[in-house]
């Protein structure tokens, strides 16, 4: 059998419960119940030990987030095909603010996405190397100032 990968809903999220890390493959005897759904639709649930809820997001990029999660890897992907933030922000009705605050946390699970962005949106590694590259200029462009022609009474020769 292939090591599988831990899921939010293998184990109880509270460092302070008793079956904390405690993968439970059985599903018979999972110490996790569901309870319910997020208003977006995010899968909630609570360990029958200590009684504390958690989502299935939970530490991944899309915890806490109002947006769906489709649309913010579709976010990033056009960002990686080297779409300017102004016009997608204009295109999707999103804030330049929330598509900068999603790309400084994408930096923290870059890993995780870069497998999704190349599966799913069929994007080269060039392209996410670009978008990382950006991620970590924060946005700005570095460089040099261009030259400027003016003499310090405002005259151009």
């Amino acid at each position: 059998m292939a090591p599988q990968i831990a899921q939010p809903k293998d184990f109880s999220s509270n460092p302070a419960c008793p079956d904390y890390g405690k993968l439970q493959h059985d599903p018979h005897q999972r110490n996790l119940k569901k309870l319910g759904k997020t208003k977006p639709g995010v899968q909630r649930y609570q360990c029958k030990t200590c009684g504390k809820t958690f989502t299935e997001t939970k530490g991944t990029l899309f915890f806490r987030k109002h947006a769906a999660m489709a649309q913010i890897l579709e976010v990033l992907a056009l960002l990686a095909e080297g779409n300017r933030i102004s016009i997608l922000s204009r295109v999707k009705g999103i804030k330049e603010d929330t598509i900068l605050r999603w790309l400084r946390e994408t930096a923290q699970h870059h890993q995780e996405l870069d497998e999704v962005l190349m599966r799913d949106f069929h994007l080269k590694r060039a392209q996410i190397d670009g978008l990382w590259s950006f991620v970590q200029n924060k946005g700005e462009k570095k460089g040099t100032p261009k030259p400027r022609n003016v003499a310090p009474s405002g005259f151009r020769p």
